[in-house]
């Protein structure tokens, strides 16, 4: 238990460097009676007057600093010091959260400080408050999309590789228009700034701790995500055409977050599609044959979307080792409808369903579903269209075939 009153102070102390600091953030150095934080905001802090002679603590798991707080009673002030901002990409609301659920009797206090991305901003002379921001710090992201669609975004590259991975992606996905301005080190004597494109610059400029800036001259400004199938790279596979796409992807409700599984993917028009609606939907896009998973990533990579993972199998054992889906999109399940389902509701018992029926015997096998009860309350459409065609002077209609689109399943309060 805490002692009562004990103050615990959680600082942002900036990029490192005691220059950094605000009035705010020595003030509270100065009054606190020891200090915890990871070895380098000690380290920022040790040539600062009001911190010598403090006592201090290499730490900076949650739980490892709460049990140093309980074995030091003694402490009535207590710094727990932290890099950048503490509302921007910091530990503070994880520990603050902490702190109130263990140490109730304690009193916290957060004081911010100044953030890489406003620091790096004010070095290439740019504002911030209009750019999107991206933290690649000790996780996979996927940021093409968004750098793609923004004229600016910000990406932090903590983390080890995180700055070779993002220009890998970068020059991946083709994106040599894009500028990039990378601070490495930003407030220490041998900060660094270097701008360029992604073919001017190196991964070991990426290195270490370091902050991008991502300038995109000509960003993607569409809002809707309704592709004309004559964008998509086809091939021979077949593909789910797009009015049949612009219904189904409605019927599928997506939502923020979302996470769908496009079973029987074909070209990934649908995959596409449900990736550009949201920069933070995942998609995976489940294919076995080897000509679609090829036209997929081709596909992936013209649109930009790499919120699209590939998953090379047949369905539903490829679908084992995925996270629940929270939508579902079935344009082919080679004869295992039914089996797919089952897998699917295992994972989710709530997933939102939308499937695709051309043949007589794909209908039969979703209606056996929808008896069974794998389709709960389902709604079944019927779309044909049709397309006009040029003859001479004349244009006659020509029928698409008629598909069947069945939905069902999902959360009601959505």
């Amino acid at each position: 238990m805490c002692e009562k009153k004990q103050k615990i102070s959680l600082i942002g102390i900036g990029m490192g460097a005691s220059v950094t600091m605000t009035a705010q953030a020595e003030a509270a150095v100065r009054s606190a009676d020891c200090l915890i934080g990871a070895e380098r905001m000690l380290e920022a802090v040790r040539d600062m007057e009001t911190a010598a002679g403090k006592p201090t603590l290499a730490e900076y798991r949650g739980e490892k600093i709460l049990s140093y707080i309980r074995s030091h009673p003694e402490y009535r002030n207590i710094a727990v010091l932290l890099s950048g901002d503490t509302g921007f990409h910091s530990g503070a609301k994880t520990l603050e959260n902490l702190v109130d659920r263990e140490l109730p009797e304690c009193e916290t206090q957060m004081i911010p400080g100044i953030a890489s991305v406003a620091y790096l901003a004010a070095r290439v002379k740019t504002s911030w408050e209009d750019a999107a921001l991206v933290s690649l710090h000790g996780k996979e992201e996927d940021f093409i999309r968004t750098v793609s669609r923004n004229r600016k975004t910000f990406l932090l590259l903590g983390g080890k590789d995180a700055g070779r991975r993002a220009l890998e992606r970068l020059r991946e996905y083709e994106m040599d228009e894009i500028i990039l301005h990378v601070g490495t080190r930003l407030s220490y004597p041998d900060e660094r700034i270097l701008s360029g494109t992604i073919r001017d610059l190196s991964e070991t400029d990426m290195e270490g701790l370091s902050v991008a800036l991502a300038e995109n001259p000509a960003p993607d400004m569409s809002v809707c995500c309704h592709v004309p199938d004559e964008e998509f790279i086809r091939g021979n596979v077949p593909m789910t055409k797009e009015e049949v796409r612009a219904v189904s992807i409605a019927e599928l409700r997506l939502t923020k977050n979302a996470v769908v599984y496009d079973i029987g993917a074909g070209t990934g028009s649908v995959s596409v599609e449900a990736a550009l609606s949201g920069d933070d939907i995942r998609v995976y896009a489940v294919e076995k044959n080897p000509e679609a998973v090829s036209l997929i990533r081709q596909n992936r990579k013209k649109f930009r979307t790499d919120g699209i993972r590939i998953i090379s199998g047949t369905a539903p054992e490829a679908l084992k080792s995925l996270e629940a889906p929270t939508h579902v999109f079935i344009g082919g399940s080679s004869g295992s409808l039914k089996e797919i389902l089952r897998a699917v509701l295992d994972k989710s018992p709530e997933v939102r369903i939308v499937l695709n029926a051309i043949s007589l015997e794909t209908v039969s096998e979703a209606m056996e579903a929808v008896t069974e009860g794998l389709l709960m309350d389902a709604r079944i459409t019927q779309i044909m269209a049709s397309r006009a065609r040029k003859l001479g002077r004349y244009h006659m209609m020509t029928a698409q075939n008629p598909v069947y689109i069945v939905s069902a399943g999902g959360r009601s309060d959505v």
